[in-house]
């Protein structure tokens, strides 16, 4: 189903549907951020902590997939975001989200080789910065979502952002079919930025033990880790997840904390639960909206079912 879009920012984009997938650190990568895009959406790359060198080799896997355009996020915490951000322009990338710091240094030298900079928000008050700096759009991510979270509900945060930009916003968190969308829409949002649903399907390229997890999952099977020590992120509840929350009430009561074994813990887990399936070890991010998704399809049919239905309800 064709649908013309109202926003200029994703018919730039040659856009079919409104629809982002998440970057998802480890998760998002070039084969599921083409196949994204070469379905009508706008696919991410998530590269969390990878060295430039990796973030070549996926901008160039989503490029055996799609000749459309397609997105890179970078983290700004990351030891190597400045090689990162020369791969992105070097290889001529279009679009670039980002989590996890301020992207204003970067806006204008990104901005110069004609590439878009979506920072996703928790707040609107970080948003209002946002716009003030020259970002395209802004994804306005509560809660729900998986991975890193900030303390507002999608609900909350996503009209209160609305009303104080003039810059399109896009909704995350907790959106998983056509209701969902809707709802965003309803809210003031541009478009919508998926994560989890795009975990459970075809083109995903995280284990099985994941996929079935989110597929398995119900309703109350997910916990935030990072409340006492900052860097809060959404998981499944497993063995590890639970571990991990034992270790930070230790961890808080020492002096001085440490940082590095609490990030060790939280990449490391994370690449081990994405390319390893490790039920033991693993950090299974993934949103509240787990407990909605049933099943793996292709991310075409995904995209298809999702707007079909939120069309309908928009009507």
């Amino acid at each position: 189903m064709s649908v013309k879009l109202n926003n200029p920012l994703f018919e730039k984009l040659g856009m079919k549907y409104p629809i982002i997938q998440g970057g998802m650190a480890w998760a998002g990568t070039g084969h599921l951020a083409g196949a994204v895009s070469e379905a009508g959406g706008l696919g991410i790359i998530g590269t969390g902590y990878w060295k430039a060198d990796k973030v070549r080799e996926e901008i160039r896997r989503a490029r055996e997939v799609t000749d459309k355009p397609f997105g890179v996020n970078v983290m700004l915490l990351s030891r190597h975001i400045r090689e990162v951000f020369d791969v992105i322009i070097e290889e001529g990338v279009q679009v670039v989200a980002t989590g996890a710091g301020d992207p204003s240094p970067f806006i204008e030298e990104l901005h110069s080789h004609g590439i878009l900079v979506i920072p996703v928000v928790p707040s609107v008050g970080l948003a209002k910065m946002m716009e003030k700096k020259g970002v395209d759009a802004v994804v306005a991510e509560g809660m729900e979502s998986g991975g890193h979270i900030g303390m507002l509900t999608t609900m909350t945060l996503v009209p209160q952002v609305v009303d104080a930009l003039n810059i399109p916003v896009i909704a995350a968190g907790g959106i998983a079919d056509g209701r969902g969308v809707a709802a965003a829409f309803m809210l003031g949002a541009s478009g919508v930025q998926m994560g989890t649903r795009f975990l459970a399907s075809a083109e995903s390229e995280v284990h099985e033990n994941f996929k079935n997890a989110v597929v398995k999952a119900k309703d109350i099977d997910t916990l935030v880790t990072g409340e006492l020590l900052g860097n809060r992120a959404r998981v499944l509840k497993t063995k590890m997840s639970k571990n991990f929350v034992k270790q930070e009430r230790i961890e808080i009561t020492k002096p001085k904390p440490d940082a590095d074994a609490i990030e060790e813990l939280e990449n490391g887990s994370l690449r081990r639960a994405v390319l390893d399936g490790d039920k033991e070890n693993g950090a299974f991010m993934a949103g509240q909206i787990s407990g909605m998704i049933h099943e793996i399809k292709p991310v075409a049919e995904i995209l298809e079912d999702v707007w079909s239905q939120a069309e309908d309800l928009l009507k």
